[in-house]
C-alpha cells in the first residue's frame, strides 16, 4: 500500500510532469474562437476537446442544442467498473466575437505569471484543469480512475443558460452520481483562493408602458406621457434593492419616446433580479407584475386618459442557495488546501452558472478552475488601468493538487 506521503509526492509530480501539455491544450483552446452565437466555433472546440480526452478512454457524444442559434453541447463518458460515479462541468463557450478578439489584439500571451486569452478562466482553463487532475490521477491511481464512472458535460451555450443542457445533465447521470463539479474561475481571498457555495437566482423583466401620442404643441393636454409614467415605475423598480436581503433589482436598459415635439406614447425598460433564495426572488417579481394592476400616475389632463402598464418575463434561472451537501464537498476540499498548504475559502457569488440548475438535483461545488481576473474583459490600454482576462499560472498546478487530492477522499 502506498504511504500518503508518498501518494502526495506522486501526485505533484505527475501534475508537474503533465502541466505543459495542459498549458499547450489550454493554448489550443483559446486560439480556437468559440464565441455562444459562433455554433462552427463551438463546434469546433468540442471536436478538441474530445479528441484530448479520447486519450484518457473518453466517448463523446455530441448533442445539438434546443436553439438553432447554438453550437453542440459535449459529453464525455468513462463508464467506470466500480459503482463510483461523478459529474464534472465546464461549457464550450465564450463571451467574445471573432471581431472584438481581433479589434483589441486579444488573444494568448504569457507575461510573466499571468496568460492573457479569450476565456482564460471562463472557461477554458476549466477545461483544461479537469484533464489535468483525470490524467494525472490515472497516473498516479489507476485503479481508482478505472472503477470510477466519469461523466464530463460541457454546456454549449453556459453564457446564455441555455435552460437543456442541466436536463441533458440529468438524463445521463447514474443513479449513482457523487456529486457535480463546476470548473468555473476560482476566486482570490487573500493569500489564498475562494471556491462557491451558492449563487444567486436571476429574473429579466420588461416593462412596456402604454400611452397616448399628442402634438407637443397644440394638444399636449390630449397626451398621456408613456415616458414619464416610466420614470415613475424606474424609480419605484430601483428601489425594491434590499442589500440586508441580498436582493438587487437593476434597471438595465431604458427605450421609447422619439421626435421631441410629440408626447411619447410608449415606452420600455428592462430589469435584473438578483437574489440567493427564490423566495426573495419571487416577492420582487411578484411587485413588479403588480404594476399592472396598480393605478397609473400619468394620465391625459384633457379626458383622464390612463398611461397602461404590461410586464413580461424575459428568462428566469433559479437560486442556488447554500446546501449541506455543498457544505460537506466545502469541507472535504478544505482539509485537501491545508494539507496542499493552500489556504481555500468558500463564498457566495452573484453571477450564475450551471450550478444553478445542476444544484438542484446534486449536490454541487464550483469555482474549482483556475485563478485569475477581469473574466469578460478584452480591453487593454497603455497605463495599465484596463487589463484583458487573465489567468495565474502558478494556479494550475496549486489547485490541480488541491483538486485530486479532494477527489480521491470523495470517491
Amino acid at each position: 500500500m502506498i504511504s500518503q506521503p508518498q501518494q502526495t509526492q506522486d501526485a505533484a509530480a505527475a501534475i508537474s510532469r503533465r502541466l505543459p501539455e495542459a498549458l499547450a491544450f489550454l493554448r489550443d483552446l483559446v486560439s480556437s474562437n468559440s464565441w455562444t452565437l459562433n455554433p462552427s466555433g463551438v463546434r469546433a472546440n468540442a471536436r478538441l476537446i474530445a479528441g484530448h480526452f479520447a486519450a484518457l478512454g473518453f466517448s463523446a457524444e455530441h448533442v445539438p442544442s434546443e436553439n438553432p442559434a447554438f453550437g453542440d453541447h459535449l459529453f464525455l463518458r468513462r463508464t467506470g467498473a466500480g459503482e463510483r460515479s461523478l459529474l464534472l462541468v465546464s461549457h464550450l463557450d465564450t463571451v467574445f466575437p471573432p471581431e472584438e478578439e481581433m479589434r483589441n489584439d486579444f488573444h494568448w500571451l504569457e507575461e510573466g505569471d499571468r496568460i492573457y486569452g479569450p476565456g482564460v478562466i471562463d472557461i477554458k482553463g476549466g477545461t483544461a484543469m479537469i484533464w489535468l487532475v483525470l490524467v494525472s490521477l490515472r497516473d498516479t491511481n489507476p485503479e481508482l480512475f478505472e472503477t470510477t464512472d466519469w461523466l464530463v458535460a460541457l454546456n454549449a451555450a453556459e453564457e446564455e443558460l441555455s435552460p437543456d443542457f442541466p436536463q441533458a445533465c440529468y438524463e445521463r447521470l447514474p443513479a449513482n452520481t457523487r456529486a457535480a463539479l463546476i470548473f468555473e474561475a476560482c476566486a482570490g481571498q487573500g493569500a489564498g483562493y475562494s471556491l462557491v457555495r451558492a449563487r444567486k437566482g436571476s429574473a429579466n423583466l420588461r416593462i412596456t408602458v402604454e400611452g397616448r401620442g399628442a402634438h407637443a404643441g397644440s394638444r399636449h393636454q390630449e397626451g398621456a406621457n408613456a415616458v414619464v409614467q416610466a420614470a415613475v415605475l424606474i424609480q419605484q423598480t430601483a428601489a425594491l434593492t434590499d442589500y440586508a436581503r441580498k436582493l438587487t433589482v437593476n434597471v438595465g436598459s431604458v427605450r421609447g419616446g422619439g421626435p421631441i415635439n410629440r408626447v411619447p406614447h410608449e415606452c420600455e425598460f428592462e430589469v435584473n433580479i438578483r437574489a440567493f433564495d427564490n423566495e426573495t426572488l419571487q416577492n420582487a417579481v411578484d411587485r413588479i407584475y403588480a404594476y399592472e394592476q396598480e393605478s397609473p400616475v400619468v394620465r391625459a389632463v384633457s379626458d383622464g386618459y390612463p398611461c397602461r402598464v404590461r410586464v413580461a418575463t424575459l428568462s428566469r434561472n433559479p437560486a442556488w442557495p447554500a446546501s449541506a451537501g455543498t457544505d460537506e464537498l466545502i469541507s472535504i476540499w478544505q482539509s485537501a488546501a491545508e494539507a496542499e498548504g493552500v489556504r481555500l475559502d468558500a463564498e457566495e457569488r452573484g453571477g450564475l452558472s450551471d450550478g444553478n440548475y445542476i444544484s438542484q438535483f446534486l449536490p454541487t461545488l464550483d469555482g474549482l478552475g483556475l485563478f485569475g481576473r477581469n473574466g469578460h474583459a478584452s480591453e487593454r490600454n497603455a497605463d495599465g488601468t484596463k487589463v484583458p482576462e487573465y489567468a495565474e499560472k502558478s494556479s494550475i498546478a496549486e489547485m490541480a493538487r488541491v483538486n485530486l487530492r479532494a477527489i480521491r477522499s470523495l470517491l
